[in-house]
């Protein structure tokens, strides 16, 4: 060999050493989820994941309840929630595809982790796992109980999976259940160090038997077998038997989720939103635009509401008349909860614009409207410092009165349930699985719980019969106007509506799943 070709030789390889470098923004699974810092950055991800549901899923659950008119200035000013809140949607509706695919983001995140963090690398990565568990069964409580037989996707897909059929009942519950279980028993999951505790801000053990008692008494329901509801009231019971949670005063409760009143005793899961003047975009968030009033249509007087929104979250007049019937019209809770257009004008001199009108029914929400003080002045209103609660302490309270008083314990279910009227300021009273349905409405009114409840209940047919028949137009002399909807059909329709449409492109990209009936 010449001394020119063997410089030859090594230059090639030399060349070929220096351009066998990793490709940037590709993860190699067999050495990233290694250290305890790979393995966190995971964890967060389902975090910021939920923290994402807030704008589809908390909109599109309250808009199919019959507590709330679509609203807005006028009425087609979002044709989607009007869908939704009609019942005049199909599979094409956008609200509907983009929850369904948050909630499977979330089962892919949670796969990741469990596929590929190994347990025995530290204390942290069993921690990831559990929470994984956790937050996988959290998505599919609501795939189940608003779509009846998603598809099970139990880890990460390879191509050839794609196609996934329907999930039977069984194995889909079974599948929450198991991941409960096994996540409350590994002992990793975080708890509250005390009832006064605010820095334990990771899904926590009993978040975790929360949702195992809600599966159980969904599962009560979905097979028709009683003995799912001692189970649930055993979850429920660890929980406030923890003495880990309260019940906020009644002055708290109306925005128990601003700045000031984050990670209260009451709160047993919620996504943070952690406020920075200099990086305040990372609050961005649609979904107090939408459920704050109608702004540009008011004379703010000394309103301390944000002052820019839309107005897309109207209640009803019936729910009103439910507060009044049963805690009167001058109710402490519901004082905190709904504001009338009297109050509005009376309290704090502000009024819909002389000449305009908008779609309202005389009423506004009060409780967890976004306040000024919450919102970023140079971000337009979009960014905003209030965290999104998922699951708060009266929720515990009323779904362990239901399901004592469903497995005969009607002492233990009166207890709990008096624990939350006492909260509103009202007198102790028997339990009945009325006056808990009832309670449930008004307390968790606006917290996207009632239609999932309806539906479980079997009385969403003769609840939502109207929905979509007629909507309010007030003027500023505030006077309301019912006006039809010009809808040929609309309302909840049973043999169609006990279920959510799988969206259309999912149906048109996997050739296996089965689409609900009527749609």
């Amino acid at each position: 060999m010449t001394a020119i070709a063997g410089l030859t030789l090594l230059a090639a390889v030399s060349c070929s050493d220096k351009l066998d470098i990793a490709q940037h923004g590709v993860l190699n699974y067999d050495t990233y989820y290694n250290t305890d810092e790979d393995i966190e950055a995971a964890e967060a991800a389902m975090y910021l994941e939920v923290l994402g549901w807030e704008y589809n899923v908390k909109l599109t659950k309250d808009m199919l309840t019959d507590d709330f008119y679509a609203g807005g200035a006028m009425r087609g000013d979002n044709a989607n929630l009007e869908a939704l809140n009609e019942f005049t949607f199909d599979a094409e509706e956008d609200y509907i595809q983009n929850m369904f695919t948050t909630y499977y983001t979330l089962i892919y995140k949670a796969n990741v982790i469990l596929g590929h963090v190994d347990e025995s690398l530290s204390d942290i990565a069993k921690r990831a796992r559990a929470e994984a568990k956790v937050f996988r069964a959290f998505a599919y409580f609501d795939l189940i109980s608003m779509w009846g037989n998603p598809p099970v996707v139990d880890h990460e897909l390879a191509p050839s999976e794609y196609n996934v059929p329907n999930g039977s009942t069984e194995e889909l519950w079974n599948m929450v259940v198991t991941d409960l279980t096994e996540a409350i028993s590994s002992g990793y999951l975080s708890e509250k160090t005390s009832v006064s505790d605010k820095t334990t801000w990771h899904v926590t053990k009993q978040f975790a038997q929360a949702l195992l008692g809600k599966a159980y008494l969904w599962m009560a329901a979905a097979f028709e077998d009683d003995s799912y509801y001692s189970l649930s009231a055993d979850a429920f019971d660890e929980v406030i038997e923890s003495e880990l949670y309260d019940l906020v005063s009644l002055d708290v409760y109306p925005q128990m989720a601003t700045g000031d009143n984050k990670y209260n005793c009451e709160n047993i899961f919620e996504s943070n939103r952690v406020y920075d003047s200099n990086n305040s975009w990372q609050n961005f968030t649609m979904y107090g635009l939408m459920i704050g009033w109608r702004t540009d249509r008011f004379v703010f007087g000394s309103l301390p509401i944000a002052s820019l929104s839309w107005g897309f979250r109207v209640p009803k007049q019936d729910l009103y008349e439910a507060f009044v019937a049963d805690e009167g019209a001058d109710g402490a809770r519901l004082n905190a909860t709904i504001i009338t257009y009297d109050q509005i004008k009376s309290t704090y001199g502000a009024s819909i614009t002389a000449g305009n009108t908008i779609v309202l029914d005389a009423l506004e929400m009060w409780k967890g409207i976004p306040l000024e003080d919450d919102i970023d002045p140079g971000t337009y209103g979009y960014c905003w410092n209030t965290d999104c609660i998922w699951m708060r302490y009266a929720e515990v309270l009323l779904c362990a009165a239901e399901a004592h008083f469903q497995a005969g314990n009607t002492d233990k279910a009166t207890t709990y349930l008096n624990k939350v009227r006492n909260r509103a300021g009202l007198a102790d009273i028997t339990a009945t699985l009325d006056a808990i349905k009832l309670e449930k409405r008004l307390e968790l009114c606006g917290e996207s719980v009632r239609f999932q409840d309806l539906l479980r209940w079997g009385e969403a047919a003769d609840v939502l019969a109207d929905n979509g028949e007629i909507y309010p137009v007030m003027s500023s002399n505030g006077t309301v106007t019912y006006t039809s909807c010009n809808n040929s059909v609309y309302g909840f329709k049973t043999g169609k509506h006990e279920h959510l449409p799988y969206p259309a492109t999912e149906i048109r990209l996997n050739s296996e799943i089965q689409q609900n009936a009527g749609y």
